[in-house]
């Protein structure tokens, strides 16, 4: 294996930091999932989610500095949403997501803070998956979540016409564009040691 390979190659360390990281951006998903037994909140999940995550995945950059990393934390990110009740779906959306992160990280060669900033909007899309069965598969993501009660799932409906899913994901770029920069300001240190300017 030549040095360009080498680097390439993710090490026991990079897959440690994907883990970890991994578990502390899953502990903020699951905070925020909590809130959605209120309709509106569920509404604002992605968008929260995005916003308040992108403080330790900006930090998880800081330790980017190979292609896959992204991606294998986002298509975590999809699998426990499955494992947790969720269809198979956020999946295929945290992969291709995961996918373009990586693309837009590594654009910036692994040190632009800008392209850092933007992986933070890109990143946090995977959760937009967990919306596709309210607009998909109304009837059948209903009956699995009888037990909240009609008026709960008459309130969700209100609030997901078919146009609804172009909002979600604007919502949820945005406010993970914001969470980058908030992240930023908080971890300029980390950044000036990892060669990030």
């Amino acid at each position: 294996m030549n040095d360009t390979e080498a680097k390439k190659t993710l090490t026991g360390r990079d897959l440690i930091n994907i883990g970890i990281y991994s578990a502390i951006y899953f502990v903020v998903v699951m905070a925020f999932a909590m809130t959605g037994l209120i309709p509106i909140f569920l509404m604002l999940l992605s968008s929260m989610v995005a916003l308040f995550g992108a403080i330790p995945f900006i930090l998880f950059l800081t330790k980017v500095k190979k292609p896959g990393m992204i991606l294998i934390m986002s298509t975590i990110m999809g699998i426990l949403m499955f494992l947790t009740g969720m269809t198979w779906m956020p999946i295929p959306v945290a992969i291709v997501t995961g996918i373009i992160a990586e693309l837009v990280y590594k654009s910036g060669n692994y040190q632009s803070l800008s392209k850092a900033v933007i992986t933070c909007g890109v990143f946090p899309l995977w959760a937009v998956g967990n919306y596709l069965p309210l607009f998909l598969q109304r009837d059948a993501y209903f009956a699995t979540r009888q037990d909240y009660g009609e008026e709960y799932a008459d309130a969700v409906m209100r609030m997901t016409p078919d146009w609804m899913i172009i909002v979600l994901v604007a919502g949820t770029f945005i406010c993970g564009i914001i969470g980058g920069f908030i992240g930023k300001a908080m971890l300029k240190k980390h950044f000036k040691k990892a060669g990030i300017a």
